[in-house]
C-alpha cells in the first residue's frame, strides 16, 4: 500500500510539471507576438526618456526638447496621441504615418513664464504599435530674473 501511495505522490506532481512546461509558449517565435508582449528588435523605440534643460530663465521664453521615435517594425505606425502633464508644456508630434525603418519626432515646448523652481513634467506618447505607450520627461530648474 505504501509503494502505491509513494508512486502516486511522486508521479502526479511530476506529470503536472511536465504538462505545465509543455503548455508554456515559446517566446522565441513570432507566432506568439499577437498574444504576449516581449522585447524584440521589431519594436518602436525612443532615443531618450529624459531631457534635462538644467537651468532656464523665467523671462527667456519657451524652451523645447525633441524626442525621436524610431519605427523598427515592418509596417507603418502612427503616433495616435501625445499629451503633457500640465498646460505649461505643449507637445507637437509627427502626424503622418512613420514608415518602417524611419523616424518621427515629438517636441515638448515648456513655457517658464510665471513659474520658478524645479521643472518635472511628463509627456505621454501613444502609438498603434508595440509598445503602445511611452512616458518621457523634461526636467530642470526655472531661475527667477
Amino acid at each position: 500500500m505504501k509503494k502505491k501511495f509513494v508512486k502516486f505522490v511522486l508521479v502526479i506532481p511530476a506529470l503536472a510539471v511536465i504538462f505545465l512546461m509543455a503548455s508554456v509558449p515559446n517566446f522565441s517565435t513570432k507566432a506568439n507576438s499577437a498574444n504576449f508582449w516581449y522585447m524584440t528588435e521589431d519594436e518602436v523605440t525612443i532615443d531618450k526618456t529624459v531631457h534635462d534643460f538644467e537651468s532656464v530663465s523665467e523671462s527667456g521664453g519657451p524652451v523645447s526638447a525633441t524626442f525621436t521615435v524610431t519605427n523598427n517594425t515592418k509596417a507603418p505606425i502612427l503616433l495616435t496621441h501625445v499629451s503633457a502633464s500640465c498646460g505649461c508644456t505643449t507637445p507637437e508630434w509627427t502626424k503622418e504615418p512613420i514608415e518602417a525603418g524611419k523616424t518621427g519626432k515629438v517636441t515638448a515646448t515648456y513655457n517658464p513664464k510665471g513659474n520658478s523652481g524645479p521643472i518635472n513634467k511628463t509627456i505621454t506618447i501613444i502609438t498603434n504599435s508595440n509598445p503602445n505607450r511611452f512616458t518621457v520627461r523634461i526636467k530642470g530648474k526655472v531661475e527667477r530674473d
